[in-house]
């Protein structure tokens, strides 16, 4: 009698999240606005832009992680990833106003500022996703897309440093993303691997989420170039 072939092994939460990295990065070149600033091609302008609509992202982005951890408060390495996230968007809050300030923009600007859509839809996107998507799979698609995100912030805040002068109070906000995460990057792999060890996680949601986020974040800048 023929043995059973021997059962695959389970996939661990290293694998899953360094696939979703590599499979959900975007084109070289898919950026044309962080290629600019690198080169110090685009006019100073897109900064005070960004920091506008970054104010929106992120108080958006805090309550979605907010939410997400208390949709998974029965699985304690779900919801303290989120929990992180949200502790860091506040913390990402407080650096953005260094960039405000060397825009010359004032707390009644950003209060009465206008977004624009194409900027928006990002976090709108990732609301989305914390009112009904499995919270592991979430997890996945925002640790590749945060790769792409931090990779982004290093060429801003290089470029901020060597080709626009900016003070390093404004550049903190761009160097809080760009720097390595241990913290985060160990709370993703607890939250996965609870996911896979429970039958939560589904890698091919996660990867259809973070494609949309990919596209939204591209969309992002694209709009604060417009």
């Amino acid at each position: 009698m023929a043995r059973p072939a021997p059962a695959a092994p389970r996939p661990t939460a290293a694998a899953v999240l360094d696939d979703a990295v590599r499979a959900l990065a975007p084109d070289a070149g898919a950026n044309p606005l962080v290629a600019r600033i690198g080169a110090g091609a685009a006019p100073r302008s897109v900064f005070a832009t960004f920091a506008l609509e970054q104010h929106q992202v992120i108080t958006a982005d805090r309550l979605s992680f907010q939410h997400l951890a208390r949709r998974a408060d029965g699985d304690p390495p779900v919801a303290d990833f989120f929990d992180l996230l949200a502790q860091g968007e506040a913390l990402a809050l407080e650096r953005l106003a260094g960039l405000a300030d060397a825009c010359g923009l004032t707390a009644r600007a950003l209060a009465d500022y206008r977004p624009r859509p194409g900027c928006q839809a990002y976090p709108s996107y990732a609301a989305r996703l914390a009112l009904g998507a499995e919270p592991t799979d979430v997890a996945i698609a925002l640790t590749a897309n945060f790769a792409t995100w931090g990779g982004s912030c290093a060429v801003v805040e290089a470029a901020m440093r060597a080709h626009y002068d900016f003070p390093d109070a404004a550049r903190a906000f761009f160097g809080f993303f760009a720097a390595p995460a241990p913290a985060v990057e160990e709370r993703a792999h607890a939250a996965v691997q609870h996911g896979l060890d429970t039958g939560q996680t589904r890698p091919a949601a996660a990867h259809r989420y973070g494609r949309l986020l990919q596209a939204y974040e591209l969309m992002f800048w694209d709009s604060v170039a417009d």
